[in-house]
């Protein structure tokens, strides 16, 4: 598997090389290519469950700045929303069922491709997906994404930017405050 994961990253280097700009470090995309680098040692060098099979805390952490990376979001804004969903817990349930790190539901889950919504790596690269989707779906506009996040898209549409729901109101306002 490590073989092809190295013919992939060759394959996206030699893309760069021909379609990006080279960053004045030599570089093109380091951060991209760092990245994938960590993951790629990660894969080789550790796991990321205990013997137990609890997902660690830094490996939550090293999940969400890989997904972030991929999705082409702000790490600080996903690891914001992670924490104020589930405290950067696999195991959190809400009362509404919704499950994992990212408190993904599971029609939600199974509409972005996560097959284990309680498989942490699974359920990170759904949720930062999802509020990607959510950015994008609002112009860039990071209030308007957080609020859809937690109460809906169609919410946020239908009261133009974040619903009257205490809820909602004070979820924002925690998520803006860990992002910063």
């Amino acid at each position: 598997m490590l073989q092809g994961v190295n013919q992939v990253k060759q394959r996206i280097e030699e893309i760069e090389r021909r379609f990006v700009p080279v960053a004045p470090s030599g570089h093109a995309n380091d951060n991209f290519a760092t990245a994938l680098s960590a993951a790629t040692s990660q894969q080789t060098n550790e796991k990321t469950t205990s013997v137990s099979g609890v997902v660690q805390g830094g490996d939550i952490q090293k999940m969400i700045h890989l997904a972030a990376a991929k999705y082409g979001v702000d790490p600080k804004l996903a690891m914001a929303v992670a924490e104020v969903e589930s405290g950067l817990s696999q195991d959190a349930v809400s009362p509404v069922g919704a499950v994992g790190v990212m408190q993904l539901m599971p029609e939600t889950a199974r509409s972005l491709g996560v097959h284990n919504i309680n498989d942490a790596r699974e359920n990170i690269d759904g949720g930062v997906h999802y509020l990607k989707q959510m950015l994008t779906t609002f112009g860039g506009d990071v209030t308007k994404a957080v609020a859809a996040y937690n109460a809906g898209p169609q919410a946020v549409k239908n009261y133009n930017g974040v619903p009257p729901y205490s809820e909602t109101r004070n979820y924002v306002a925690r998520v803006l405050s860990l992002a910063k």
